[in-house]
């Protein structure tokens, strides 16, 4: 896989984050929380880990 495909893959994984966001600010999602908070862990970590091995573009 070339670095673009990469970054459109990892940019459209990144796009869904404020998704998780406004998903945890919800008042009854129970144990859900713990999965959403992990999903948010994980995107950061692929982010950070992308911005690492590419970083003359990082991605915000």
């Amino acid at each position: 896989m070339d670095e673009q495909k990469l970054r459109e893959r990892i940019e459209a994984i990144a796009s869904k984050r404020a998704s998780l966001e406004q998903l945890l600010e919800q008042p009854n999602l129970g144990t859900l929380r713990i999965d959403v908070n992990q999903a948010l862990e994980e995107i950061d970590d692929l982010i950070d880990e992308f911005n690492r091995t590419f970083p003359e573009q990082p991605m915000t």
